[in-house]
């Protein structure tokens, strides 16, 4: 089969990076695959196999007409046209729609957003009318099944799949660690800035313990940087940066903090439990909740109750125990996001078209 991802860029989002893992393993499994973009950058290299067109020219300012024009030139010729177009981002979706009934295409539509999350013009036209019209909506939780259902959009649960192989610990030895991953510039989706906040008298409490945050993005580093010399955390936080070797980061490390304000399925504590990692998470609209049983293989703290997440860390920190039951518990939950139960979801909606 004929498969054609399309995306605005492969930057450094979770998304941009699920497509690439399942790009690549479509590939394997012996499909024609090709990745397209309208912009740069490609943080996230797909194998070489996988073909790479890169609609990126043009002078039109606008840049949803510059990529529609750009892809209805190159589906123009009927060659280059594949059996099933799978688009990703509600901008790209947009597209997508416009573009697969103009040549017929098959469409997958990815949301990797939950669709209470504030949106512009363009995305609200494309979850109010543009679903409709895809012959497939893929979705994160069920609580966006029932929302697009009830709208008449063809919607399946497609969770983002675990990327990285689970970690075998003989024994534990890490570094007294409470690591939080994601874009710096996107901070308050993150929620980092809360996160320095109520990490200090913390941290304070255990001067063995430090924060690390991983992520990149020159605005968000300068202002989370500024806000924990105003908390006089600067012994005590680390930035990371950006790095291609956050598992190895997450095997090094205790504690996983997901301070989100809101998510979609966050990829990135699927990852942490992979890796052997106790995970902590708000309970924000949505996601969390999909994969975390509170003190089962997380813990699942109130949405935003930053005193409530005080007391659950500080609890986590004092009990190693607990800790290692919740990371055992959390690899052993994993085998509903594994690539293959993925891939085999998706050929579910294949044949269904």
């Amino acid at each position: 089969m004929k498969i054609d991802f399309v995306v605005n860029s492969l930057a450094s989002g979770g998304a941009e990076r699920v497509l690439v893992i399942l790009a690549d393993h479509f590939k394997v499994k012996g499909h024609e695959v090709s990745i397209i973009t309208f912009n740069e950058p490609d943080v996230w290299q797909p194998g070489k196999d996988i073909k790479r067109i890169r609609l990126h020219h043009g002078k039109i300012k606008n840049h949803m007409v510059r990529s529609l024009k750009n892809l209805a030139h190159y589906y123009y010729s009927k060659k280059n046209r594949p059996d099933v177009l799978i688009s990703f981002m509600i901008h790209t979706n947009l597209i997508g729609t416009i573009i697969s009934k103009l040549y017929g295409i098959k469409l997958i539509a990815s949301e990797h957003n939950n669709h209470l999350e504030e949106t512009d013009f363009i995305g609200k036209i494309t979850r109010k009318y543009a679903y409709r019209y895809s012959n497939a909506l893929t979705v994160l939780t069920s609580f966006d099944k029932d929302f697009y259902e009830q709208r008449n959009v063809n919607t399946f649960v497609m969770p983002n799949p675990c990327s990285f192989d689970v970690f075998k610990e003989k024994s534990r030895d890490r570094n007294k660690t409470i690591l939080a991953v994601g874009s710096l510039n996107r901070y308050h989706h993150k929620g980092f800035d809360n996160l320095i906040r109520l990490i200090g008298p913390i941290l304070a409490n255990y001067p063995h313990w430090k924060l690390k945050i991983v992520g990149g993005g020159e605005e968000g580093t300068q202002y989370l940087k500024n806000l924990v010399k105003k908390e006089n955390l600067e012994d005590k936080v680390i930035f990371e940066g950006f790095s291609n070797e956050v598992s190895k980061i997450m095997r090094d490390s205790e504690i996983y903090i997901m301070t989100s304000r809101f998510e979609g399925l966050p990829m990135v504590l699927l990852e942490a439990m992979s890796q052997g990692m106790a995970c902590i998470s708000y309970d924000c609209i949505s996601g969390p909740s999909e994969i975390i049983t509170h003190n089962v293989n997380g813990i699942l703290v109130e949405d935003q109750n930053m005193e409530l997440m005080s007391i659950e860390l500080d609890k986590l920190i004092k009990n190693p125990k607990k800790r290692i039951e919740l990371a055992r518990q959390g690899i052993k939950s994993l085998d509903r996001y594994n690539i293959e139960t993925i891939y085999s979801k998706y050929l579910e909606i294949f044949e269904a078209l």
